[in-house]
């Protein structure tokens, strides 16, 4: 499919600053440099430090001064930094230097060449005289020299660099001058990082991973995207989408590929892409949305591999069965059975049937027992029965009578009261966990959380169901409207039109549309898989978004069944360490 038929070509229009993140000649920047007695922190000390602070190209101040480390200084350092202990012994120690260095250095970013020696002796002062380590954003030029100029010059040292670069400064060992000639670098480095697209601080600080990648050529198609949330496609040669993706930061989630994601796929999609094009949202959810709407008509082949793009699973108790039991299945039927979904994935759906039938001994035979299918007759037990786990009809051991109260509380468990199962779960946890059987404990922990995490997500998925048309007021000020849990617009403040999603094809419609016809006796829409794929998205944008959201209409009620779900996050003790025999 042509690509010009899914996005819009961004057209070369100027963007704000909002756009591009923090510009990076707003961005203030302490070029630090330190001289001490040797080379580790912990056992050696500072004998100077030197620091210059930057903002758009000019010097707003510079910081110096000898600190007096308490301790000789070795004949080395002397002959190679000229520092004598006579020139630091009238000096300040370093508890009297920090209050003034670290105000100095206060908001902004921290560059040094070899940083982590300089921040590294610093964390450490900071520590041992009780104040914070530097949380301040670090740029070390020595990774920056690697990845832009690395092919240009013999090696990286500051020396070298300002020989071959003709910098206005050179290094001497001493912290003043070696800062003043790493700011000359840096201007330098940040003059070449241009033609990487490097336009933020965002992307100063993943630049040295993003270009030492093997695709980083490929790096300027990210220089048109917007730091906002939307959709993006990365199409080949012939213009075919090979894989979609959602993002709350288009510039940084795009470029991330180049750097932090090492799934196997990537290598192969980053060579086969030849462009990358983009839509922004209005929100995350929109974008969440247009995510699973846009991968249910496009089929990207790099979005099915490795995931194969299931449909979302259920679990279903077959209650016209005369001895119903748990499965799961793909998509739920109007054959009067009690479905709890769509869930995540295969594992979740498999973590809740077990979870259940930990606490509730159904039957774990496939044997279908319809109401007018006789119960077959065995003189031995099933395996699960005869572990004490399941009961087995079959053999006669229960009847019933006796099954219909273990199936009630499983209806009851799942149509509205969960303590019921959920707390007999907590219990077996924590009695394994007081034994010392961990492995044990963290297993019923799992199913736990995954039967909690499925009944809060359907009930939100039902109650988004019947809740009708329904406006939320999102962070941002941006009002989106959803019918029956799927996503139909943006609606601007105080206006009362749907604005349509923007894309130039009008056919990213929902995944189905909205038709009377497709209701059931019950007034609600039959969910087919592609309408469980939407109102998984919505519900499971909501279960991590939904405290930040408002409600602001509602054609129903919404409201969830069940608001004091546990988590199930914690409480298992830590495993102890094996000892020797």
């Amino acid at each position: 499919m042509p690509s010009e038929h899914v996005f819009d070509t961004v057209p070369p229009v100027q963007r704000s600053f909002d756009e591009l993140g923090t510009p990076l000649a707003e961005v203030t920047f302490a070029v630090i440099d330190l001289e001490t007695t040797g080379g580790s922190p912990a056992a050696d000390a500072i004998t100077e430090v030197g620091a210059v602070k930057l903002r758009g190209g000019e010097c707003l101040g510079t910081f110096q001064t000898l600190v007096n480390p308490g301790s000789a200084i070795p004949r080395s350092i002397t002959f190679l930094t000229g520092i004598t202990e006579s020139m630091v012994s009238p000096a300040p120690p370093i508890h009297r230097v920090l209050p003034s260095l670290v105000e100095f250095i206060a908001g902004t970013v921290i560059v040094g060449h070899n940083v982590r020696f300089d921040v590294g002796f610093l964390n450490t002062a900071l520590t041992r005289h009780e104040w914070p380590r530097l949380a301040n954003p670090i740029v070390d030029t020595v990774a920056l020299a690697r990845r832009l100029i690395r092919d240009d010059v013999p090696n990286c040292a500051l020396g070298t660099l300002a020989a071959r670069l003709r910098l206005d400064h050179r290094p001497s060992h001493r912290a003043l001058d070696d800062a003043l000639a790493t700011a000359d670098l840096l201007h330098h480095l940040l003059e070449r990082a241009a033609a990487w697209g490097v336009l933020g601080l965002d992307d100063l600080l993943g630049l040295p991973a993003a270009s030492g990648h093997p695709q980083s050529s490929k790096l300027s198609m990210t220089t048109k995207l917007p730091r906002q949330p939307g959709v993006y496609c990365f199409l080949d040669a012939r213009g075919t989408p090979l894989y979609v993706g959602k993002a709350a930061n288009l510039r940084q989630r795009v470029r991330s590929y180049f750097s932090s994601d090492d799934r196997r796929k990537i290598g192969g999609l980053l060579r086969e892409t030849a462009d990358i094009r983009h839509h922004v949202a209005s929100s995350t959810l929109e974008a969440a949305v247009l995510e699973a709407r846009l991968i249910h008509r496009l089929k990207p082949r790099y979005n099915r591999q490795g995931t194969g793009r299931r449909r979302p699973p259920y679990v279903a108790l077959t209650l016209r069965e005369s001895f119903p039991r748990l499965k799961i299945v793909t998509a739920p039927r109007r054959d009067g059975a009690l479905y709890l979904g769509p869930l995540p994935s295969n594992a979740a759906a498999v973590a809740v049937v077990e979870g259940i039938q930990s606490v509730v001994p159904l039957r774990r035979c496939t044997e279908h027992l319809g109401p007018r299918c006789p119960v077959p007759r065995r003189t031995e037990r099933c395996l699960p029965a005869q572990l004490g786990v399941a009961s087995c009809p079959c053999a006669g051991d229960v009847t019933a009578q006796e099954y219909a109260p273990m199936v009630r509380a499983v209806v009851d468990a799942l149509t509205g009261r969960p303590g019921s199962l959920l707390d007999q779960l907590s219990t077996q946890m924590h009695a394994r966990a007081a034994a010392r059987r961990y492995e044990e404990a963290a297993m019923v922990r799992e199913r736990a959380a995954a039967l909690s995490a499925a009944l809060r997500r359907g009930s939100r998925v039902e109650a988004l169901r019947r809740a009708g048309r329904i406006r939320l007021g999102l962070p941002g000020g941006v009002v989106v409207e959803l019918d029956g849990g799927v996503f139909r617009g943006v609606v601007t403040a105080g206006a009362e039109d749907r604005l349509p999603f923007d894309l130039p094809v009008s056919t990213v419609e929902p995944l189905v549309p909205i038709r009377t016809s497709a209701a059931g006796p019950d007034g609600a829409r039959e969910i087919t898989p592609e309408l469980a794929v939407e109102l998984l998205t919505v519900a499971t944008w909501l279960d991590r978004e939904g405290h930040r959201t408002r409600l602001l209409d509602c054609d129903g009620v919404l409201a969830s069944p069940w608001p004091a779900l546990p988590t199930f996050a914690g409480g298992i003790p830590a495993l102890p360490k094996p000892t020797a025999a």
